[in-house]
C-alpha cells in the first residue's frame, strides 16, 4: 500500500511499501491491510502504527482527522502529527507538544472573545446614537 499523512500545511508522510497500518477511529482500532475493502473513517487522537515490507514498525502519534482507503492507497488527513521509533519517548513528544498547544489554543480563544466582546459593545453604541 501507499500510504500519505496529510498535515494542513504540508505533507507529512509519502511512503510506498507498507504491509499494513493500525489507527485508532471513533469505533475502535482498525486494522488495514491490502486487499480490504475502500473505507473511510473518522480518526480519534492516538498512536498510528504501520510495517513497511522490510518488516519494520514505525509510529506516528496524530490528532484527530479523517481516513480514507482506495485501492492500495491511504491517504490520512489530521491536524497535527508526531513520528517517532521510540513508544516512550513518543509519547513524551505528544504531550509536551499538545500541551503546548492547548496553552496557544486558549489565548487565541481568549483574544477572539475579546474581539467578539468588543465588536458587540461598539454595534451597541452605534445603535444608541
Amino acid at each position: 500500500m501507499e500510504l500519505h499523512i496529510l498535515l494542513p500545511f504540508k505533507i507529512f508522510l509519502k511512503i510506498s511499501g507498507v504491509r499494513r497500518i493500525v489507527v485508532d477511529t471513533n469505533a475502535g482500532s482498525y486494522g488495514l491491510l491490502p486487499l480490504r475493502l475502500d473505507c473511510v473513517a473518522a480518526l480519534v487522537p492516538g498512536i498510528l502504527t504501520y510495517e513497511t515490507k522490510e518488516g519494520q514498525e514505525h509510529y506516528v502519534a496524530m490528532d484527530e482527522g479523517i481516513l480514507t482507503k482506495r485501492d492500495g492507497f491511504v491517504e490520512i488527513s489530521v491536524r497535527n502529527a508526531i513520528s517517532g521509533a521510540n513508544l516512550g519517548k513518543l509519547r513524551d513528544a505528544v504531550e509536551s507538544e499538545f500541551v503546548n498547544l492547548d496553552e496557544e489554543e486558549r489565548d487565541v480563544r481568549n483574544a477572539v472573545a475579546k474581539l467578539e466582546s468588543e465588536f458587540i459593545l461598539g454595534i451597541k453604541k452605534l445603535r444608541q446614537s
